[in-house]
């Protein structure tokens, strides 16, 4: 059962008066899925949006030869599937559960009444949407960077937040995706990211700090080899 309590933990709904929330929690339901399983299917109307609560939601596409890329995470208090409601259209990609996963569905029809009478919750939508699109659009531009290492490292300096790129040193990647995620995020094999990450760390300038931190003992030395100014 959904409870307006529930629904004031997400970010985004959470600035909504509480009459709002008790009249939206009826209509909303609650969804578990495990690893692997299918959030969001690509290319259908799609009737409610996606918030993820526990777990974490990866967005994926397919290349026309089959092949699994990863466009984008989703990470607890976010949402997914909200670009059905600017314009009535299929969902344009897949999204799925990198792990097992809680998540609360809200009809599309509702949130698009409130946000267009809310409009904080309108510029919020608006700014995600217009992050994600910008994100999805670098995360493509990474795949026709012919050096492999200088992908990886490229991808690794996009996860860095802005606060962790110009902060202390070391800076870090909290709950880092997998070697396997990042294979499927660049097109490229477990093994290849994995000889990547082994020379990295090789070299120090990377360190596991546990399985949900990655510090990045050598931020300046990262950044130069995304910008291809230097070879790994």
């Amino acid at each position: 059962m959904v409870t307006p309590e529930l629904l004031s933990t997400f970010p985004i709904l959470k600035p909504l008066p509480h009459e709002i929330l008790s009249e939206l929690a009826p209509l909303a339901s609650l969804r578990k899925f495990a690893r692997r399983g299918i959030v969001l299917n690509a290319g259908i109307h799609e009737d409610a949006v996606c918030f993820l609560f526990e777990g974490r939601l990866q967005g994926v596409d397919f290349t026309i030869d089959g092949r699994e890329v990863g466009l984008y995470f989703v990470e607890p208090g976010d949402f997914c599937g909200e670009l059905g409601l600017f314009d009535h259209g299929t969902q344009p990609e897949y999204v799925i559960a990198l792990t097992a996963a809680v998540t609360v569905f809200i009809p599309m029809e509702s949130l698009r009444e409130i946000m267009l009478k809310q409009p904080n919750i309108f510029k919020v939508l608006g700014e995600r949407l217009a992050a994600r699109l910008r994100q999805m659009t670098r995360q493509r531009s990474l795949l026709g960077l012919p050096n492999i290492s200088q992908r990886v490292c490229c991808q690794l300096w996009m996860l860095l937040t802005a606060k962790e790129k110009n902060g202390q040193v070391p800076s870090m990647i909290n709950n880092p995706p997998t070697h396997m995620e990042i294979a499927i995020m660049l097109s490229l094999s477990r093994e290849t990211v994995t000889r990547v990450f082994q020379t990295l760390q090789a070299k120090q300038i990377v360190k596991r700090d546990g399985p949900g931190c990655l510090l990045i003992i050598d931020p300046d030395t990262l950044q130069a080899l995304a910008e291809g100014k230097q070879e790994l």
